[in-house]
């Protein structure tokens, strides 16, 4: 309680910040980089550490005893969290060294496992599966130097050269194992449906055969075959997904429930690999030299120095030389244009709508206030006015229009009267207050408080906002612990089946519980024809069932709006796969050099 000496100090200030509003202070003066700023955050840390230390001293003891005492803690607060770290610069042409921020923390590296887009970004620059894409989104090899579709068969030839990190060589068998383990019911994988297209994948999901009935197989160390359940037009894009990628047994078996966890509990056979990982704050990955293309690499590390949420944070970081480049958000393209940054915009390829629970019990399973809901919605106005963000369109339905087997759907529009009809159907006993869940995102936030304010004022609906942090979020999607989850999805590979499959019933990724048989038919209709017409007319059946029963309500098809540093080259932006790819990057010395 009393401060005594240099090492009472520092001992007091590290109990300070291991505390809930000590933690939150200095988030504070970290999110802040000029000397103004430090010294405004360094007064409500003073305030703060003479509430903690000082509730036993006298006023005149916190004006001369704590004055030197706090004066020393906040010089050296300031050294500590103002000064640049070691690695600040966003660019280093001599050292090939980039570092940008993330909006979470990756919550799982085992590819098994993974189902969100930042362990996605990280996987794709250290693990490699059979193919990727080349920079201009065409089909180019992987760890397979050449492949054949024939019917229901495809066969690749590895790459001799493929190696992991340790040097281990690639096998065919380190492809089998992985898919027959993420097929596997006790793993529970929560993507073991994109594997229905191969023989006996569904069957062995279901429990009905046993994993090594997988029809994958290894013939010799360097040729891997795949006998498929149906001829499949996009099976080759299929392979490039993080579900495909290989897993070498041993390790595997070697590292138990810690495979993935930390950077010793994985091998690397990508570009890259993890050299290091701190849970919430950040990760390091430097060239991998075994990688079999490493020839195509510039970079030598990438750093993902910040971990946040904040939208401001992140561009004052772009600002600021700390991050080579920046995604904005509604707060800050206004802010960003203002300021003569080059925005730059992308169409991201995804959609976001917000899942329906249909569960049993749930306020959202009655289909009149699902209906009711839906007739509120007024899509265009949402994204001009919430989303705000250049790229962003109104979304009609959950096909986005850039497939090129779609036909785009109109915008939803506002039907008021039709909405209140509907909610007036409903028994009187019928719960009127739904649970919104999102993250922990301003953006998520936003629109949550957008939509609990409109269906209070067009249903009379009382809306409590569920926000969690994007590893909770998730839990708690998949347990359908919800009424209404605001949600996304972006394209697992360049068909419409990526989108359409969500909402079958044999997928652990539809977490509101939609049941249909008609569309469960439709999808296999989709997913078993190459013939246009057949797919075309499953689709029609899919969106016409969606529009009747609205398991989910659709807001708008993704774009980006970013900044990117001006000596940074040859990032790829991609609809399918890691965005943004790094794989092929380089900084360059001077802004004139191409």
């Amino acid at each position: 309680s009393r401060i005594s000496g240099a090492k009472g100090c520092r001992a007091a200030f590290m109990q300070y910040c291991r505390s809930p509003v000590g933690n939150l202070v200095c988030q504070r003066i970290l999110n802040k980089h000029t000397v103004v700023a430090c010294r405004e955050a360094g007064r409500l840390l003073q305030s703060s550490l003479i509430r903690l230390l000082g509730k036993q001293m006298s006023r005149r003891e916190h004006q001369v005893g704590l004055s030197s005492a706090v004066t020393a803690i906040l010089v050296w607060v300031a050294m500590l969290m103002c000064a640049p770290p070691a690695y600040a610069d966003a660019v280093d042409a001599g050292a090939q060294s980039i570092t940008v921020a993330l909006t979470q923390d990756p919550p799982n590296l085992d590819s098994t496992r993974t189902v969100d887009l930042v362990s996605v970004f990280v996987l794709g620059h250290i693990q490699e599966g059979l193919l990727r894409y080349d920079r201009r989104g065409r089909v180019a090899p992987g760890v397979a130097q050449s492949w054949e579709l024939a019917g229901n068969r495809m066969s690749f030839e590895l790459n001799p050269a493929a190696r992991w990190h340790d040097g281990t060589p690639i096998t065919a068998h380190d492809f089998v194992y992985a898919w027959r383990l993420l097929v596997d019911p006790a793993s529970a994988a929560p993507y073991a449906s994109i594997m229905y297209p191969i023989k006996n994948a569904e069957e062995i999901q279901k429990g009905q055969l046993p994993p090594g009935a997988l029809g994958v197989r290894d013939e010799g160390d360097h040729r891997l075959i795949v006998e498929l359940a149906f001829p499949c037009g996009f099976c080759l894009k299929l392979m490039i997904h993080a579900a495909f990628l290989p897993v070498n047994e041993a390790f595997h078996r070697a590292r138990s429930a810690r495979y993935g966890a930390a950077p010793g509990d994985l091998l690397y056979n990508g570009p890259f690999r993890l050299e290091s990982w701190t849970r919430g704050q950040g990760l390091t990955m430097v060239r991998n030299e075994t990688y079999w293309n490493d020839a195509q690499t510039h970079l030598n590390t990438i750093r993902v120095g910040y971990i946040t949420e904040d939208n401001r944070t992140r561009l004052n970081l772009f600002k600021d030389q700390r991050i080579a480049l920046v995604r904005l958000g509604t707060e800050t393209v206004q802010e960003a244009m203002t300021g003569g940054l080059r925005l730059r915009t992308f169409l991201s390829g995804g959609v976001a709508f917000m899942r329906l629970n249909l569960r049993e019990g749930r306020a959202t399973a009655h289909p009149a206030l699902r209906r009711a809901m839906r007739a509120t919605m007024d899509t265009e106005a949402f994204v001009n006015r919430v989303i705000a963000v250049p790229g962003y369109r109104p979304a009609g339905g959950l096909f986005p229009a850039w497939l090129s087997d779609i036909e785009p759907e109109a915008p939803l529009t506002l039907d008021l009267a039709g909405a209140k009809n509907l909610v007036a159907s409903l028994p009187d006993d019928e719960p009127r207050v739904l649970t919104l869940l999102t993250t922990t995102s301003p953006t998520g936030l936003r629109i949550a408080e957008y939509f609990q304010g409109h269906w209070k004022r067009t249903l009379g609906l009382d809306v409590k906002v569920d926000q969690q942090v994007f590893k909770q979020y998730l839990d708690k999607s998949q347990r359908g612990e919800f009424d209404v989850a605001l949600s996304s999805w972006y394209p697992d590979f360049d068909d419409v089946m990526t989108f359409a499959d969500l909402l079958a019933s044999w997928n652990a990724n539809n977490r509101g519980a939609y049941a249909s048989a008609e569309y469960d038919e439709a999808v296999r209709a989709l997913q078993r024809s190459i013939h246009p017409d057949e797919r075309a007319a499953a689709i029609e059946v899919m969106k016409r069932l969606i529009a009747a029963e609205v398991p989910v309500l659709p807001l708008a098809e993704t774009g980006s709006a970013y900044i990117q540093h001006s000596r940074l080259r040859g990032v790829v932006r991609r609809v399918v796969g890691p965005d943004p790819d790094y794989t092929l990057a380089r900084v360059v010395q001077n802004i004139g050099t191409a």
